[in-house]
């Protein structure tokens, strides 16, 4: 039998947000992902994680 595969388990994303933008940052959050090569989802979580560190600094 081969080894379980799929998502791993140790930091599980399981949660799931829809929220709704304009289509002007849908365009931004597009071109961003595009240029950097991440996903859309990433580009978001890179935010969180900027916006979370400013507010520490503070």
């Amino acid at each position: 039998m081969s080894p379980k595969t799929g998502r791993p388990t140790t930091e599980p994303k399981n949660k799931f947000l829809k929220m709704r933008m304009s289509q002007e940052d849908l365009d931004k959050l597009s071109y961003v992902a595009e240029k950097t090569g991440m996903t859309k989802t990433d580009v978001v979580r890179k935010g969180i994680e900027i916006q979370l560190a400013g507010l520490k600094d503070k």
